[in-house]
């Protein structure tokens, strides 16, 4: 079983400097939509072990890292590949939805 990551200030090696495509989850804990996306989340970890990352962002602990890459509402799914933005979803998305743009980001 895969685990998510939770950002606690290694953002950059986590994601950034990440060798595999990597899911990020910017939510928070009293958000409703982000609470119920949790168990797609470590579903897409799960489904992913060794391909790519799914790691988690708590807006209210990191909010510049929430500026940084625009999230205005949550939750806001990003996917990075060698570092750069390349899917970006806001609002509950379907965990195929999800999956999809992880295998895109591994072609």
């Amino acid at each position: 079983m895969s685990e998510v990551i939770h950002i606690k200030g290694n953002f950059d090696e986590e994601v950034l400097q990440s060798s595999v495509p990597v899911l990020v989850d910017f939510g928070a804990e009293w958000c409703g939509p982000c609470v119920r996306l949790a168990p797609f989340i470590q579903e897409l970890a799960n489904d992913f072990p060794g391909r790519a990352k799914v790691v988690e962002v708590d807006v209210d602990v990191n909010q510049e890292l929430a500026t940084q890459y625009g999230v205005m509402s949550i939750p806001t799914l990003i996917v990075f590949k060698d570092g750069e933005q390349v899917q970006k979803w806001v609002g509950f998305t379907q965990k195929e939805t999800l999956a999809q743009g992880l295998e895109e980001a591994l072609k």
